[in-house]
């Protein structure tokens, strides 16, 4: 389906959409079903803005958009839309970022329900640009310093009830400087191996050891081993994002073996390369679940790529497809099942490298190159970069004192 086409069909759908939810509040009585959908998919894009230490507007949001009460008030012709457009708007103009101020003050001035759901709607998908491409900094300072407070408030007094609250935070940091120790010695070694004046590598920097300590959460034994205190509250998030990292190792294995087997050609073919993608993210999805076995998923992921790949041969007029590539492939594909497969290694090595040129670069800059290989994925990567680094940079600003202390102890020499 060509873009135009699909852009053509969405329009189609949007506005089939937008005339139903216009017939319901037309009829007498009005029905309200579209609309309490929408301000429910509302509801959960404001809380989504929202850090963790932002109680007082979690608990309004919660109390005021309460889609039970809601609905009852819908039943019992007692629903003032108007009031929770108002709400919805007063409460966007509290979360958005500043540049949006204008959009959100023109929202108020949209007196149709209709056009003003579009409205909402439109500076929403704005706001989670703003959120995706500027992390934290697009909260507003105020709401960001209160949330700071809040949790390093409580986390300080946990600690004073628990003094050894930070035993895990400590091991973690020791481990992410002893691994930073490490590569930095290894790679000051002379060509011949021999140690060159002192058998200790050079003292990281702190901030590498911190960068350095996240990336090791995306490769956390959750079953075997404690979560670090600090993260404790976020760590069912970093869990999202380790399992998400994996399926994109897999993803992005599965898709250079393949194109490196077929002929040069179709990897340039654009919309083959989407189709191949989305059949095998389709085949991965279900990877969270304990019932998933990979190996399975990647033999139906060799069968269905070997047949998308001779037909798309076919139809571009290259050489067949052999028995014997597609034999060699379906192994190639079956063989990323295993951490140890070379190609899985090189793709989860350059996943973690673009994480760390993100996360090292502070937001000053674009998002950093897309290490080769990673081209098809580039996309998926950039989502679940904004949204580690994010997580990481808020995690820094709450407990920076904290952490600050345990490696100045760390990173001094005996």
């Amino acid at each position: 389906m060509s873009t135009l086409l699909e852009k053509r069909v969405k329009e189609i759908v949007h506005k089939a959409f937008w005339d139903c939810l216009s017939v319901q509040l037309s009829d007498d009585p009005p029905s309200y079903d579209h609309a309490i959908k929408l301000v429910g998919e509302i509801k959960e894009t404001l809380l989504s803005f929202l850090l963790p230490g932002h109680t007082r507007l979690r608990n309004q949001i919660t109390e005021v958009l309460d889609l039970d009460l809601i609905k009852q008030q819908a039943e019992n012709a007692a629903l003032d839309i108007s009031k929770l457009a108002e709400f919805i708007i007063g409460m966007m103009g509290t979360l958005c970022a500043p540049v949006r101020d204008e959009e959100v003050q023109k929202l108020k001035n949209i007196k149709e329900i209709v056009p003003l759901f579009r409205a909402i709607f439109s500076v929403l998908d704005l706001m989670k640009v703003d959120m995706a491409n500027f992390s934290v900094s697009s909260i507003r300072p105020h709401l960001m310093q209160q949330s700071v407070e809040y949790e390093r408030k409580k986390f300080q007094e946990l600690l004073e009830k628990q003094p050894n609250s930070l035993d895990f935070v400590t091991q973690w940091l020791e481990e992410a400087a002893d691994d930073l120790m490490n590569q930095k010695y290894k790679n000051a070694l002379p060509a011949g191996g021999g140690a060159s004046g002192s058998d200790e590598g050079p003292v990281p920097n702190p901030v590498a050891v911190q960068n350095h300590a996240y990336l090791r959460l995306l490769r956390w034994d959750h079953l075997q081993r404690p979560f670090p205190e600090t993260v404790l509250m976020d760590q069912s998030r970093f869990q999202e994002l380790q399992l998400q990292l994996e399926q994109l190792t897999i993803l992005g294995a599965v898709l250079l073996v393949t194109f490196s087997m077929a002929a040069s050609g179709i990897a340039s073919q654009a919309n083959f390369a989407e189709k191949l993608k989305m059949i095998v993210k389709i085949l991965l999805t279900d990877m969270h679940l304990p019932s998933f076995r990979l190996k399975d998923a990647l033999t139906t992921i060799g069968e269905k790529v070997c047949l998308e790949v001779s037909s798309c041969l076919s139809q571009c007029g290259f050489a067949p497809f052999t028995m014997d590539k597609e034999i060699v492939l379906k192994g190639q594909i079956q063989a990323v099942a295993s951490p140890d497969d070379p190609i899985r290694r090189i793709m989860d090595s350059r996943i973690l490298t673009f994480l760390e040129t993100y996360l090292a670069s502070g937001h000053q800059k674009p998002l950093p190159t897309v290490p080769g290989g990673l081209g098809p994925v580039q996309t998926e990567l950039e989502e679940v970069a904004v949204k580690f680094v994010r997580l990481v940079n808020y995690n820094k600003m709450v407990f920076s004192p904290y952490y600050d202390a345990i490696l100045s102890k760390i990173l001094v020499r005996p």
